[in-house]
């Protein structure tokens, strides 16, 4: 890969005492959020760009820890000097969002109000709720506006609501393999993810922590379906085929084709280290996202309220069959409608929703060279 990465790394905790009152009506009286930085800020704190996290993700953008030089950021291929998002130009920032099981407040944190985790207790939170978190660690920073803001999938849905809620503070939006709102072949998905969650007979209707034990069959079902929408199909078969582990059939029910053995391995570890209830909040926060909702389905009139002299980098895989190309075309239609300036790639690219967490030229030069032209 191109560049370099940014090395080791440490994470930061920063605490706010200000309530945040979310759109479900739920309140956080108080809420710590875990935070990684890369570059140096410059002294007119212009050159900032925040990273949003997808679904799985967290604050561990790039680099790796001292004492753990194998847990390298989740998008470390694209942030670092030389790289994209260039740490010789920029100042990088991402965080885990209220709600997340990184350190971050979230159902596994303490509830001040009972002494016990939150739990079942930890409200819905939606997407303009961690844009709101978001903007409050930018006045913790010292940052009045983001250079840019950058994501993938729900990562690009909370980029394209900063533009809407905090227009002033955003001059570039890069919104990568996402959508305007979940189609309902997604919603439902992220149902039957739930469901294999909620049915688990260790979930104790969400207060698991309390019975010393972790609803892990659900969750592993939960990444199992998950992990099959992010691959395309080319590259499934590509990969396994219908290539059997001991090449012969076994006439049971054991794991007998190679990707059974992959999605169960990808399955287990997904569910050793994340919790069931951020799942939960997260796929809930997906469902939710609709900023044209109050408009009555009108994006357009929701893009109108970005900021006229924000730009922004539309970029869609075509093997993407969870947020096709047509779902990001959407959004370039409605910002061109209120004349706003708008780039759009489409990257042929072969790992479907996957592709935008990969290392590929083309892709990785389309954003570089978006990046390049951003005057700080």
């Amino acid at each position: 890969m191109p560049g370099q990465s940014v090395g080791a790394v440490t994470s930061q905790r920063a605490h706010f005492d200000q309530p945040l009152h979310l759109r479900s009506g739920g309140v956080l009286p108080a809420y710590d959020l875990v935070y990684e930085t890369y570059g140096t800020l410059n002294a007119a704190k212009s050159n900032a760009i925040l990273v949003c996290h997808a679904l799985s993700g967290h604050h561990h953008v790039a680099g790796h820890y001292a004492d753990a030089p194998n847990n390298v950021g989740w998008w470390d291929n694209i942030v670092g000097p030389g790289r994209p998002l260039d740490t010789d130009k920029f100042f990088i920032v991402g965080l885990n969002n209220p709600g997340g099981c990184h350190g971050s407040t979230g159902p596994s944190s303490i509830n001040p109000a009972t002494g016990k985790p939150w739990g079942a207790d930890f409200p819905i939170v939606a997407v303009s709720d961690w844009v709101e978190a978001q903007a409050r660690l930018a006045d913790y920073l010292g940052i009045d506006a983001w250079a840019a803001v950058i994501g993938g999938s729900l990562g690009g849905m909370q980029a394209m609501r900063w533009t809407i809620s905090q227009p002033e503070r955003v001059r570039h939006a890069i919104i990568i393999a996402s959508a305007p709102k979940l189609s309902a072949q997604n919603i439902a998905f992220n149902d039957v993810a739930r469901q294999a969650i909620l049915t688990d007979p260790d979930f104790h209707g969400g207060n698991y922590y309390e019975h010393n034990t972790r609803p892990v069959r659900g969750l592993r079902l939960a990444r199992m379906l998950g992990h099959i929408t992010y691959l395309s199909d080319d590259q499934m078969g590509e990969k396994f085929g219908r290539e059997l582990r001991n090449g012969s059939f076994g006439f049971d029910f054991d794991v007998e084709f190679e990707v059974e053995s992959y999605l169960r391995y990808q399955g287990d570890k997904f569910a050793g280290y994340f919790d069931a209830n951020t799942y939960l909040l997260m796929t809930k926060a997906l469902d939710y996202f609709d900023p044209a909702r109050l408009d009555g389905g009108d994006l357009t009139k929701a893009m109108a309220r970005s900021n006229p002299n924000t730009g922004f980098l539309i970029a869609s895989f075509t093997t993407d069959w969870r947020f096709t190309p047509a779902r990001s075309k959407e959004i370039v239609a409605a910002l061109l409608a209120c004349n706003r300036n708008v780039s759009y790639a489409e990257i042929d690219l072969n790992f479907g929703h996957d592709s935008f967490l990969m290392d590929d030229a083309h892709y990785h030069g389309v954003v570089a060279a978006y990046l390049r032209n951003i005057k700080l």
